[in-house]
C-alpha cells in the first residue's frame, strides 16, 4: 500500500495497513537540513527540500506546503519583518479602519511573489512524490484570514459590533482562497489544508451563524475540483467540533487538549479525526516511550477513520528519536499498531 493509498483507504473507512501518519514539519523540517525558518517560508526551494527530507527520514504518508500564516496578507499588500528563526510579524494591518475595505481586492495569485510560490513549491513536490505521496496544499481560513488583515482582537469584536462589515469583507476572502486553493489543485495537490486558527476564540452560536457557511463554501469548491480537504483549528475547539463536522470537511485536526473519544462521538464514524498527543508536554518534553504510549492512546480512543500526528506543529527542538518512536521508520516503538 502506497502513502496516498493509504491516506485514502482510511478517509473512505476501508482497511489499511497501518494507521497513516502525517506530523506537521515546519521549522523542525528547516532546521533538519540545517537552515533557519524564515529560509523555509521565503524560499520556495528550501521548503521543498525540508519536505522531501522529512517525508523519506520518517516515512510519513502526506508531504506538505504548509509554512506561516502571511502569504495571502503579504499578496494583499502588507508588510513583514521575518526573523530568521521565527514567523513573520506584521509592520501594518491591512485593514486599519472600516474604510479600507476595499483593499481587499481579487488577487493576482501567480503574480503576487509569495502565494506564486506555494502554488510553485505544491508543483515541484507532486513531480517528485505525488505518485506515491499525498501531497497538501494550504490555504487561511475565512477568519483566520480576516484576523490577519484586521488585527485578532479587533476581528473578534467586529462579529459582535458589526457582523455586516465582517460579512462583506469575508465574501471577497472566500472567493480569493478558493482560487488559491484550486491553484494549488491544478499544480499538483490532492488534499488543501484551511487553517482557520482564531476559530478556536469564538463560541458555537458565532461559528455556526458566521464562520461555518464560509468554510463549507470553500470546502466544496475544493471538492469540485476532484480534491480532498483537512479543516485544521488548533487550540480548544471541543465547543465546536460538531459543527465543524458538517462543513462537509473530509478530515478535522483535533490539538492535543481535545479528548479524542468525546471528538469522535461528537463528529460521528464517518470523519476523519487526525492528532493529538500534546506537542510540548509529551512530544518535545517526553521520553521516545512516552511519546509512544501517547500515540498507542490516541489510536485508541479515536477508532477509525483515524491519522495519527501530534496535536499541532512539531517543535524545532524535538529529538529524532522522539519523531521516530511514533514514524513508521526505524526506531518506531509502537510495532503492533503501526507495523503491522
Amino acid at each position: 500500500m502506497t502513502p496516498k493509498e493509504r491516506i485514502y483507504a482510511t478517509i473512505k473507512a476501508q482497511p489499511t495497513d497501518r494507521p497513516a501518519v502525517t506530523p506537521i514539519f515546519m521549522a523542525w523540517a528547516a532546521n533538519f537540513i540545517g537552515r533557519p525558518y524564515r529560509d523555509y517560508y521565503l524560499d520556495g526551494d528550501v521548503l521543498v527540500e525540508a519536505q522531501l527530507a522529512v517525508t523519506k527520514a520518517f516515512n510519513v504518508d502526506q508531504i506538505s506546503a504548509i509554512s506561516d500564516p502571511w502569504r495571502e496578507a503579504s499578496a494583499y499588500g502588507m508588510a513583514f519583518d521575518y526573523p530568521p528563526d521565527g514567523v513573520g510579524k506584521p509592520k501594518a494591518l491591512l485593514l486599519q479602519s472600516k474604510d479600507d475595505a476595499s483593499k481587499v481586492r481579487p488577487l493576482d495569485l501567480k503574480a503576487a511573489p509569495r502565494t506564486a510560490q506555494r502554488i510553485e513549491s505544491v508543483a515541484k513536490m507532486a513531480h517528485a512524490v505525488g505518485d506515491s505521496h499525498s501531497v497538501l496544499g494550504w490555504v487561511e481560513g475565512p477568519l483566520a484570514e480576516y484576523a490577519d488583515l484586521r488585527g485578532v482582537e479587533t476581528a473578534m469584536y467586529d462579529l459582535i459590533d458589526d457582523p455586516d462589515f465582517f460579512a462583506d469583507v469575508a465574501e471577497r476572502i472566500v472567493a480569493n482562497e478558493i482560487a488559491f486553493a484550486l491553484a494549488q489543485v491544478e499544480a499538483g495537490a490532492d488534499m488543501i489544508g484551511m487553517g482557520d486558527a482564531a476559530c478556536s476564540l469564538v463560541g458555537p452560536d458565532v461559528y455556526g451563524r458566521h464562520i461555518l457557511p464560509l468554510e463549507k463554501e470553500i470546502i466544496d469548491a475544493i471538492h469540485n475540483a476532484g480534491a480532498a480537504v483537512k479543516l485544521h483549528i488548533c487550540g480548544n475547539i471541543n465547543p465546536i467540533i460538531a459543527l465543524m463536522a458538517r462543513t462537509g470537511t473530509d478530515i478535522i485536526d483535533a490539538d492535543w487538549m481535545v479528548p479524542l473519544d468525546t471528538a469522535r462521538a461528537a463528529v460521528g464514524p464517518d470523519v476523519t479525526l487526525c492528532g493529538n498527543f500534546d506537542p510540548t508536554a509529551v512530544l518535545l518534553q517526553g521520553s521516545p516511550q512516552t511519546v509512544a504510549d501517547a500515540a498507542r492512546d490516541c489510536i485508541a480512543k479515536a477508532g477509525p477513520p483515524f491519522i495519527l500526528m501530534p496535536g499541532c506543529e512539531v517543535p524545532p527542538a524535538t529529538p529524532q528519536t522522539n519523531i521516530r518512536a511514533f514514524c513508521p521508520c526505524e526506531g518506531c516503538l509502537i510495532p503492533t499498531e503501526l507495523n503491522l
